[in-house]
């Protein structure tokens, strides 16, 4: 578990490499889930390649979170849930109450991804395939080595999914040069598509998922302070080399002239790019996108109801039940869970300022929670930057809650 706070730790070992690369990868992988796929895939045939700025933009803002919010709780030792009480009574609690509810919402349609990727991948029935991932997700956290199997998991399967992304995006031939150039100097400017990207890396449960698993492995303290912003960097870049991959595999497509089909416009792409090929990388994708996802809303939802006093067997058995009750509501569902969706996404935009308020207070005015460790202000500008867009954020997801 998590160290004292001010603790400097060696990161030398193959083991504490391992916790800090996995740490980087369950942040990259929780926000890759199933979402994340139809969501990139809908943007790049609605905005062709003008798309490429909107990922920019938001790649750059997340980075400007996800610096501050690693460095603030890699600092201080403690999680978002403990400074918020520490800052005010209370804000702990409910912080935590919408992660919680959020990711278990979430959670159901990760479980229902993962029968996606299974159906497309091998044809069996999405139910099925839904539940049998869900073993599998829960066997990793009663094995004996469940810290290292997570770790090692992620990143493989992270990696799996970046190099076939890879590979349909070099078949389906996009219009590079053209990307390049909107990249820079768009033909169209969304912002509301912006902000939607960054609500779906860097809200909710995907905001502390690899923060919390960082703590978790030892790396905390102001002496690590170099080694948590590049972690926290990297993290943010595989996400977005991923959502750069994916942009271009359906680029080409639509370049092309194919048009996606409405219910499974990803699963369209990847077939038009490389026939029945494409098909079964797709169930591929999915599969290791939404059980990636699976275990990071997990992980990081207990890790709300949990402390750095709690056994590793305890919290492991938590994450248990929670794959478990996420899974047996989908099973339950007649429907596709899209209303369920919908309610935690808007719980998400709430999720983001709230616990930002919290970062940006402790790096602001409250030094004694960070060891004495004298923030940056350059750095704490950018945050708050980004924290005036998570307002409106916030504000609409207020909005989506209201016509529910």
């Amino acid at each position: 578990m998590g160290v004292t706070r001010g603790t400097t730790m060696a990161i030398g070992s193959a083991t504490n490499r391992g916790a800090v690369l996995g740490a980087m990868f369950l942040m990259a992988t929780s926000a890759i889930g199933p979402g994340f796929i139809t969501q990139t895939t809908t943007f790049t045939a609605r905005l062709g390649a003008a798309f490429a700025f909107a990922i920019l933009v938001s790649i750059l803002i997340d980075v400007a979170v996800q610096l501050n919010v690693w460095r603030v709780i890699g600092v201080s030792g403690q999680r978002a849930h403990e400074l918020g009480n520490r800052v005010a009574p209370g804000i702990g609690y409910l912080l935590a109450g919408l992660v919680v509810l959020g990711g278990l919402v979430f959670n159901i349609g990760n479980v229902g991804g993962s029968g996606l990727g299974t159906n497309a991948m091998l044809g069996v029935d999405a139910k099925i395939g839904g539940g049998i991932s869900a073993v599998v997700a829960i066997a990793i956290f009663l094995s004996r080595w469940a810290g290292v199997a997570l770790d090692r998991i992620v990143v493989v399967l992270g990696g799996v999914m970046i190099a076939m992304t890879a590979y349909v995006a070099i078949v389906s031939g996009p219009p590079v040069g053209e990307a390049l150039r909107n990249t820079v100097l768009p033909d169209t400017v969304d912002f509301l598509i912006i902000t939607t990207l960054i609500g779906g890396t860097v809200g909710g449960y995907i905001t502390y998922a690899g923060a919390h698993r960082m703590l978790d492995s030892g790396l905390t303290g102001p002496g690590n302070v170099g080694a948590i912003s590049r972690s926290s960097v990297i993290g943010i870049l595989v996400t977005g080399v991923m959502r750069v991959l994916l942009f271009l595999a359906v680029l080409g497509v639509v370049a092309g002239g194919a048009t996606l089909a409405q219910d499974n416009p990803t699963a369209s792409a990847f077939q038009a790019a490389a026939g029945q090929v494409g098909l079964r990388v797709f169930g591929i994708i999915m599969w290791a996108a939404s059980i990636t996802s699976v275990i990071g809303a997990a992980y990081t939802s207990v890790s709300f109801l949990t402390s750095r006093r709690t056994t590793v067997r305890r919290r492991n058995l938590l994450i248990v039940a929670f794959i478990a009750v996420s899974t047996v509501i989908y099973l339950a569902l007649s429907a596709k869970p899209v209303t369920l969706l919908v309610f935690a996404g808007a719980f998400n935009g709430l999720i983001l300022p709230i616990g930002f308020t919290v970062v940006l207070w402790v790096a602001w005015r409250r030094r004694d929670l960070l060891g004495g460790y004298r923030y940056p202000r350059p750095l704490l500008g950018v945050g708050v930057l980004a924290w005036l867009l998570t307002l409106y954020l916030g504000y609409r997801s207020l909005a989506e809650l209201a016509m529910l």
